[in-house]
């Protein structure tokens, strides 16, 4: 490369100012080339689309669970291999909405028993046994006052057994896969989990099989799942806490913390 001196100055002093200058410039883009990029994840935009029920195509398999004691009435059902349709209608309140099952953790299923009223219930039916050999030896007072009592007991052995019954429950869930988001609750009495047996079995299924259509890349799956949680938030399926804790939630999975040593050294190199 031949250097353009400029007449009247000097020749050494030009060629020292030059050569500083391209180290200078090597220099920052060395240090450039060495800073962390930063990768900006654009959420409103590349939704895929979700297909509404009346659209669907093929319907897989159908439930509609009925919840007398609670008012409630949930359908389900699995349309177009990798999608779940919900409609709840609760106290005169309508939601519907579709979940898309690449984002889907499998069903959970969790059992509460109301040990305490159950006790509390058995006690009270124990008691006219126990207040019959008390009777046997008491005065004519007491058998007076017999009638009332046993009414009483029977009132509330009724109030404890009920809400024993209520309080005993069976849940099903949908979990997000990563950001832990709550996406379906199914709560139900004793005999929920057999009701609904056969229909987790084919979703749980259809949710392996969607599995298999995700992003080939971690990150880039990530990413379709924070957007899945960000049309959620706007269709009012998740409050904006819930979102921004499942944001969160992923983001961590995003951090170069949490991918392996191995993908770690590859990214940096």
């Amino acid at each position: 490369m031949r250097l353009h001196e400029p007449p009247g100055h000097n020749c050494e002093a030009f060629r020292v100012h030059f050569w500083r200058r391209v180290e200078y410039r090597g220099a920052r883009m060395l240090s450039v080339a060495r800073m962390p990029t930063t990768e900006h994840i654009l959420l409103e935009s590349d939704f895929r689309q979700v297909p509404d029920l009346r659209d669907a195509r093929t319907v897989h398999a159908r439930i509609e669970f009925r919840s007398r004691l609670r008012r409630r009435i949930l359908q389900l059902e699995i349309i177009d291999y990798y999608y779940l349709s919900v409609r709840s209608h609760s106290r005169s309140i309508l939601i519907e909405y579709v979940l898309d099952l690449r984002f889907v953790d499998a069903p959970r299923r969790l059992r509460h028993i109301a040990w305490r009223w159950i006790t509390v219930s058995l006690l009270i039916a124990l008691a006219p046994g126990i207040a019959s050999r008390i009777d046997s030896s008491a005065t004519r007072s007491w058998q007076a006052d017999w009638l009332p009592v046993c009414v009483t007991l029977i009132v509330v052995w009724a109030f404890a057994t009920l809400v024993a019954v209520y309080r005993t429950t069976e849940t099903v869930s949908l979990f997000s896969t990563h950001g832990a988001a709550r996406l379906l609750e199914c709560t139900g009495g004793l005999g929920t989990f057999y009701v609904l047996r056969g229909f987790m079995k084919k979703l749980a299924a259809h949710i392996r099989l969607a599995s298999a259509a995700r992003r080939r890349t971690k990150a880039e799956h990530l990413r379709d799942e924070m957007r899945e949680h960000l049309r959620l938030k706007e269709i009012g399926v998740l409050s904006a806490g819930e979102y921004e804790t499942a944001k969160v939630r992923i983001l961590d999975h995003h951090s170069p913390a949490a991918q392996p040593p191995i993908a770690r050294a590859s990214t940096t190199l």
